[in-house]
């Protein structure tokens, strides 16, 4: 690995800010600290809807909350 780093010295940077930012704002999101639920079922299914709020919110920045209802719409 670190040879790796040694031939591309801006790669930990790229990854970071590609990589590391969703996860970043999911976890300050959830509180950063513990799931609510138990059980694997339920953890998965709660980052599921942490996943799908954190992507949702994306697309209403990028492509606007008038666009996304109508996409959904139609």
């Amino acid at each position: 690995m670190q040879t790796r780093l040694d031939k591309n010295p801006q790669a930990m940077r790229v990854r970071r800010e590609t990589v590391e930012h969703p996860f970043a704002t999911l976890k300050m999101r959830m509180g950063a600290t513990h799931f609510l639920c138990k059980t694997l079922p339920k953890v998965a299914t709660e980052m599921a809807l942490n996943v799908l709020g954190y992507n949702l919110t994306r697309v209403m920045n990028i492509v606007g909350v008038t666009a996304l209802v109508a996409a959904m719409r139609a």
